[in-house]
């Protein structure tokens, strides 16, 4: 196994831009309201693993359900598109019967926002460059980001405040109604080109 650092740090900047974990301060930060606590440990971990199981079973799992990555990718372009609509106009769409911070753990923090489609995709196309051990420390570097950044997140909801916080949600939602909307056009236009 030879780790090499250019790698490392490439396949590790291109996840950071597609998982966003920066700009998807304000969802985490409107997630804590909703449901009072975010296991930021547990979210971070559980988000790791599926990048990392992804990594190895992605195209099988995909290919064995009959699915492919265009598919995928437009499914999760809807999920990401209708978390966009709710930070842009602030309305709820997603309600969770249960109330519990645990689902809110794993759906939608842990996974569709840090381990999505883009994320997802990114990793297959990743793996056709790179060695895998050193998209696993990617990864694993990843994950330490995230999980900063989630514990941290009432911080910096103090330091911006409620009015920042309301003016970052809404251009972060207008990004990810974009990286939703071009996500969609990129993938469903394959799919057409298939049929």
């Amino acid at each position: 196994m030879q780790l090499d650092f250019k790698e490392i740090f490439t396949a590790f900047m291109i996840l950071f831009a597609v998982i966003d974990i920066i700009g998807n301060i304000p969802i985490v930060i409107d997630l804590r309201k909703k449901f009072g606590h975010i296991e930021s440990g547990k979210a971070s971990i559980i988000a790791g693993i599926i990048l990392i199981i992804f990594l190895f079973i992605g195209q099988n799992i995909l290919s064995l359900i009959g699915i492919d990555i265009n598919s995928f990718a437009v499914a999760g372009a809807f999920i990401l598109f209708f978390i966009a609509i709710e930070m842009t106009l602030g309305i709820t769409l997603y309600k969770n019967d249960e109330s519990s911070s645990m689902t809110a753990t794993v759906f939608p923090l842990a996974f569709p926002l840090i381990a999505g489609p883009g994320s997802l995709t990114t990793l297959l196309s990743l793996r056709a460059e790179y060695a895998v051990e050193n998209i696993i420390v990617a990864v694993l570097m990843n994950v330490v980001v995230i999980f900063i950044v989630l514990k941290t997140s009432s911080k910096i909801e103090r330091f911006l405040g409620p009015s920042g916080i309301n003016i970052i949600r809404k251009i972060f939602g207008v990004i990810l109604l974009a990286i939703a909307v071009k996500l969609f056009a990129a993938n469903i236009k394959t799919l057409f080109e298939l049929v």
